[in-house]
């Protein structure tokens, strides 16, 4: 089972994109823009100060495939707890900080591998300096973040409202500041809730900037209107070649994120991990319940961080041709069974009963012969 049907995908010219080109910087042990992987990101929602608790969900977003994790650190508490935060994530994190500046020096003492701040918020200029000075000592980069519904009163006065010019004059002149103290490990975002303003704001500062970009829909909504939104907004830009690293911001369990900005980067072939999944939406001619069996399918390969593209087709009017294009599938027939595909090829019947565990096995079979082919590469 080396090789698969899905590297078929990776060479079709029409499903290229080609990325801006952004200078590249590090949060912590990953890379961000130039030529590394678009990261995904969320963000933890305990309470800081509650060391253990935020552990606990900065484990689930690890094993959910997060590559970054941000930290709210509006309190001495919480910083204070951040240095034990931080010995325990295998990811980088990053320490939101809003207003204080002496927050985002203790925040880059404890640990953080970035610093999400506002420079126009930390105040006197000796005050920007310092947390510089700080993300200079520690290693830290920093995050310039901008967001329509808490834009400068200067810009509001000047422009009306909030609008794409706004959020990129003041993205500007935040990343100008940091560059007086010779300053360039940071990226830059410019969030809003709305997704018209949101992408224009994007593709007018990625003609501005070379700064890497983070992207985000703010406030998107709950779990699925802001999926939606999110993947609206997002997809589009991406798609144009913007973006180092996303967010997908929910009213919902911040693993929910990391699941849909996965998905999002995987349908723009843009990252594979995990498996995809590509099933019909069921009908009268289905030969299974494929609604039931996707979704159990799917809860028993979460796990599974190999890219495997997996085929779970109703009846033989797509089926055979949607396995062509995935390394597995299985297709419904009569009589309670149907046709398992491997490579893109007929390869065995299996009875309805038994399928989902044989699917299951399958992809265990090739994720694990996925694994074994990696670690003898690297020898």
């Amino acid at each position: 089972m080396d090789g698969g049907a899905s590297d078929l995908h990776h060479i079709r010219p029409w499903r290229r994109i080609e990325r801006r080109k952004s200078r590249k910087i590090r949060v912590g042990t990953v890379e961000v823009g130039g030529d590394a992987p678009i990261a995904v990101q969320s963000m933890t929602n305990t309470v800081t100060a509650d060391a253990a608790a935020t552990i606990a969900q900065i484990r689930q977003l690890e094993e959910a495939g997060a590559d970054i994790v941000r930290v709210s650190c509006p309190d001495e508490d919480s910083t204070a707890a951040f240095a034990t935060i931080a010995r325990e994530a295998k990811v980088p994190l990053v320490a939101d900080i809003h207003f204080h500046y002496r927050r985002a020096i203790e925040a880059a003492a404890a640990g953080a591998a970035c610093l999400r701040i506002n420079p126009g918020n930390i105040g006197k200029a000796d005050r920007v300096r310092d947390v510089i000075q700080a993300a200079k000592d520690h290693g830290c980069s920093i995050r310039i973040g901008v967001n329509a519904g808490s834009l400068e009163s200067h810009l509001l006065e000047k422009y009306g409202e909030p609008c794409p010019e706004a959020m990129v004059e003041s993205a500007l002149y935040h990343a100008a500041l940091l560059e007086e103290h010779d300053f360039r490990e940071y990226k830059i975002s410019v969030k809003a809730s709305d997704v018209f303003l949101t992408a224009a704001a994007y593709h007018a500062l990625a003609e501005a900037t070379d700064a890497p970009l983070h992207l985000g829909v703010t406030e998107a909504g709950a779990l699925r209107a802001g999926t939606v939104k999110s993947s609206i907004a997002m997809g589009s830009l991406l798609w144009a070649g913007i973006g180092d690293t996303i967010r997908v911001s929910l009213a919902a369990d911040p693993v929910e994120e990391i699941k849909v900005g996965n998905d999002l980067l995987k349908s723009l072939g843009l990252r594979q991990r995990g498996v995809t999944i590509i099933a019909c939406p069921s009908c009268a001619r289905q030969g299974f319940n494929v609604i039931a069996t996707v979704d159990e399918i799917e809860k028993r390969i979460a796990h599974i961080a190999e890219p495997i593209t997996l085929s779970i087709i109703g009846c033989v009017v797509n089926g055979p041709g949607e396995a062509l294009m995935t390394d597995l599938g299985f297709t419904g027939g009569g009589k309670g069974a149907g046709m398992v595909y491997v490579a893109g090829k007929q390869d065995h019947k299996v009875d309805n009963e038994a399928m989902i565990d044989h699917i299951v096995d399958l992809v265990e079979d090739r994720a694990r012969t996925l694994r074994e082919a990696r670690e003898t590469a690297k020898g």
